[in-house]
């Protein structure tokens, strides 16, 4: 399927980005590296697998993009500061230090392989909008949209650290940025445009 776009990383706005990194570095099995001027990045090996940015703002709503991960344990999440907010579900909700909700999937043994389960969108509607979004960031990406009937998901994202990402309906509009968000690489920035992207920067200034 022809893509308009390629996944690069995703980033994370944190009011201190150096300590969000060291947070989630082990739980990721990437390696933390704060950078001159506040921001930090995460590596694996040599290559950055996501970006956590300063930010004045603090946490104000609930993401609108959020983190699943696989662990055999809570206990690393809770001794490096994060706090669990609702166990009464198959997985756990927990809030990281920079007060950012995530999910951890307990898998019951050691991981040898660990990284992100799913990048997890909370989409304003009901399923219908729901399965458009997941429909718009297939034809960006070139890959398929799988509908079920309680939400909508990407397989096999090229480039991309996710087993999936999954498109959710929910209640409440968006009212503030996300503090998760994906970047992307194009070479047809009228394509991705044309089909449906707002510019929001101009290059040179932040992207779009």
């Amino acid at each position: 399927m022809p893509r308009l776009a390629t996944y690069k990383d995703f980033c994370i706005d944190a009011t201190n980005a150096p300590a969000l990194a060291a947070f989630w570095a082990p739980l990721l099995g990437w390696e933390a590296h704060p950078h001159d001027g506040g921001d930090a990045c995460l590596r694996h090996g040599e290559q950055v697998m996501a970006w956590v940015n300063q930010v004045p703002e603090p946490v104000m709503v609930k993401n609108r993009l959020h983190l699943d991960i696989n662990a055999s344990s809570l206990e690393p999440a809770l001794d490096s500061g994060a706090v669990v907010v609702d166990d009464t579900q198959p997985w756990t909700v927990l809030r990281d230090p920079d007060g950012q909700l995530f999910c951890v999937f307990l898998r019951g043994e050691p991981l040898e392989r660990r990284r992100p389960y799913e990048l997890v969108w909370d989409v304003t509607g009901g399923v219908d909008e729901t399965r458009r979004l997941a429909d718009w960031w297939a034809q960006v990406l070139g890959v398929q949209a799988q509908h079920r009937p309680e939400d909508s998901l990407l397989e096999d994202v090229p480039g991309s650290p996710f087993e999936c990402f999954v498109f959710g309906p929910v209640p409440e509009p968006k009212t503030t940025k996300n503090r998760i968000h994906v970047d992307v690489m194009t070479d047809d920035l009228p394509g991705l445009l044309s089909a449906g992207a707002h510019r929001l920067r101009a290059k040179g200034d932040g992207g779009i």
